[in-house]
């Protein structure tokens, strides 16, 4: 069968979408962009009182919204959470799992329970949401996306990230054999890296708390930190008919940053 042409706009109309740390930061900004072009949304997170500023926000702009108070480590909640967004809008077309724990600490002094916290929060939260998903996502009749938000580090270290980058790596190998295992069943597994994003806590407590800011936007070649825009882009084109024959793939933004050998 031929590949049709995709009018892209409306791209996400009538499409639900489950996005994990979705009250803040990055997940914000994609279920915010979500909610305009047309999709009902639920957002995931821990802070309540985040999760309702974040959908009162969302309903301003005349987008539609609801929260479930989530910790991504728990499977029981989260198959719950998937369950009460099948009963509320209907199925889930689009996971998108954004939550993660976000802090730096050199390798020597990083804790057990440290470790295991990221780990528990970033890769295992991954697998959860999509575990507990994956029968929604077959029966969409869009086609299920996966979208996983990764990191420019799992490719280029960086200190004090060793707990981070490992999680995020186990994410992309995941994102990779899901997109095999599952794209016959027509669900199609992809990943954003993102680099340093202005406004976000990955980028504060990177750079910012550690007076690196001027060092770290001279070795971005379009000389500029990222916004949060340009991930919810990105996190747009993977879940409209667009990318309807992409999978597996993971796409980074940040500039040219991680290609930058200067």
């Amino acid at each position: 069968m031929a590949t049709k042409k995709q009018a892209l706009n409306n791209p996400l109309n009538e499409r639900v979408a489950f996005i994990t740390g979705g009250a803040t930061g990055i997940g914000y900004g994609i279920a915010h962009y979500y909610a305009e072009l047309g999709a009902k949304v639920m957002i995931a997170s821990r802070n309540k009182d985040n999760l309702a500023k974040a959908v009162k926000n969302i309903g301003k702009a005349k987008g539609e919204a609801r929260y479930i108070q989530l910790d991504v480590r728990d499977y029981e909640a989260v198959e719950a959470a998937i369950a009460e967004t099948v009963e509320c809008f209907g199925g889930v077309d689009i996971l998108v799992n954004n939550a993660a724990g976000n802090f730096v600490c050199p390798t020597a002094e990083l804790s057990s329970n440290a470790w295991k916290t990221v780990i528990d929060i970033d890769l295992n939260g991954t697998f959860h949401c999509s575990k507990a998903a994956f029968q929604a996502l077959t029966e969409s009749r869009f086609g299920g996306r996966i979208i996983n938000i990764t990191m420019t580090r799992t490719v280029r270290g960086w200190p004090g990230c060793a707990h981070a980058a490992a999680a995020k790596a186990g994410i992309l190998s995941l994102t990779r054999t899901l997109a095999v295992e599952w794209g016959p069943r027509g669900i199609r597994v992809n990943a954003i890296a993102p680099g340093l994003i202005g406004n976000t806590e990955g980028a504060e407590r990177l750079v910012e708390q550690q007076g690196k800011m001027a060092q770290a936007i001279a070795t971005i070649p379009l000389g500029r930190l990222g916004e949060i825009q340009d991930i919810a882009n990105m996190a747009v084109f993977l879940a409209s008919p667009a990318a309807d024959h992409i999978n597996g793939a993971e796409f980074t933004v940040d500039g040219g940053q991680a290609w930058n050998n200067n």
